[in-house]
């Protein structure tokens, strides 16, 4: 047995009874507010002028009873504001009405000579229904509804009285009206919706370009930073390893610095290639290189005083295990600020201080003003450390206190919580690190 008629009366049927995804109001996406209220306007309008005619004609002329006249008036008309949001609900009340309104009529005394089963009212308000229902419905539902609206015209005709001499021209006159505004605003509202894929199309190809030119960016950034920095670090490198064979009688303690040296431009090298790393790559990969952290923070502090800082550290013995984000961002808090020690205070004191408070991880680096007559080694600092530290302490959720003492000196203070808050847990790249000045 062929199906095929079943499958598509049920198709129909399922068309009929889906709404609209959206319960937007027509415009309701429009930049202005007085575009957002024309449909509301222009559907106003219909239903203030309908709502007395629909009346006026059904008593006057079809000699429809006052209350039939009246409720059907107004389940014609006031549906159609309905149809700004909820245009498929709104067609099932007007349509019902139109067709209770029908069989009405078709007993009246007026009916000779009178249009039926739709009247002119009926026709205007049924196509103002089909321009909001062809802009927000889908194609299967327009058919559905348009084809539902002719087969309940041609078996209303059917049952015509004989006085009602204009039954067929009413109904073929409806039918190709529906069908016509139908057409033009579903392709109108298919033309918006090509329009709105292309646009979103445009924004992520956009995106990706973007994207694109961050990363071509980033990977010429590391190569400069490699043909410039690169070179010069190795050298350093090699010149200090080699430099107790090449210079003769050198004390031990130029050996031991010469060592120092190596060993720092070395793990610098080592940091730069981090760093290079993260530039050439799109940040999908995570680090795979250990971070530093606490630990690692007396070496900072012995490194700071063969620079010529008299530094000293009190590190609590008894810390607990911290999240990777706090333990890098104590690191680097630490780091630079030595660092800008170094740069704009040589030989002040300096003390650094690292403990905790059972609910936070507390980093004090205090010194006290540079040591006369010596100057500073740089004067030209961008304050992009002090930047650096804050985003770190902001990921982890701490605080940070910096700011110039009465003796000239300079604090930095972070507080940084031991259970970081959701989101906060992932240690921040390298690729933000700075040591740049923060004075």
């Amino acid at each position: 047995m062929n199906n095929a008629p079943l499958n598509v009366l049920g198709s129909l049927v399922l068309a009929l009874r889906t709404p609209a995804e959206s319960a937007e109001p027509l415009l309701a996406r429009a930049p202005r507010r007085w575009q957002r209220m024309t449909p509301y306007a222009v559907v106003l309008c219909f239903v203030v002028l309908l709502l007395p005619i629909t009346v006026t004609v059904l008593t006057h002329d079809y000699k429809a009873p006052g209350g039939w006249a009246g409720a059907l008036a107004m389940a014609q008309t006031a549906p159609l504001l309905l149809a700004l949001t909820r245009p498929l609900q709104a067609w099932w009340i007007v349509f019902t009405a139109d067709v209770v309104g029908a069989v009405v009529l078709s007993g009246t005394q007026g009916m000779e000579g009178r249009p039926w089963p739709w009247t002119p009212m009926v026709i205007i308000g049924h196509l103002v229904l089909m321009a909001c229902l062809g802009l927000r419905a889908a194609p299967r539902t327009l058919v559905a509804v348009w084809l539902v609206t002719g087969a309940a015209g041609v078996a209303l005709s059917a049952m015509r009285p004989a006085y009602a001499t204009s039954a067929t021209n009413v109904h073929v006159l409806m039918f190709v009206l529906s069908g016509v505004t139908l057409l033009l605003t579903g392709a109108l509202r298919g033309r918006g919706e090509a329009e709105r894929l292309l646009a979103e199309q445009e924004a992520i190809s956009e995106a990706e370009h973007a994207q694109r030119t961050i990363l071509e960016e980033r990977a010429r950034i590391a190569r400069e930073l490699h043909d410039v920095v690169a070179h010069h670090m190795s050298v350093i490198t090699v010149q200090a390893d080699s430099a107790p064979y090449r210079v003769q009688g050198l004390p031990a303690e130029a050996r031991e610095e010469f060592a120092t040296i190596a060993a720092s431009a070395r793990e610098s090298l080592s940091e730069m290639r981090r760093l290079l790393a993260v530039l050439r790559s799109d940040g999908s990969e995570s680090e795979r290189a250990p971070q530093p952290g606490v630990d690692r923070v007396q070496q900072l502090v012995e490194a700071t005083v063969r620079a010529g800082v008299p530094a000293e550290s009190a590190l609590s013995a008894d810390l607990p295990g911290l999240p990777p984000a706090v333990d890098l961002s104590a690191y680097r808090i630490v780091q630079e600020a030595l660092a800008n020690v170094v740069r704009h205070a040589p030989g002040a004191p300096t003390r650094v201080s690292v403990g905790a408070d059972g609910t936070n991880l507390l980093v004090v680096v205090v010194n006290g003003p540079a040591a006369e007559p010596r100057s500073a080694l740089e004067t030209t600092g961008t304050g992009h450390g002090l930047v650096g530290m804050r985003e770190r302490v902001r990921l982890t959720g701490g605080t940070l206190d910096t700011g110039p003492l009465p003796d000239g000196g300079f604090r930095v203070a972070a507080r940084l919580p031991l259970h970081a808050p959701d989101g906060s847990g992932t240690p921040l790249s390298d690729s933000t690190d700075s040591t740049e000045d923060t004075r």
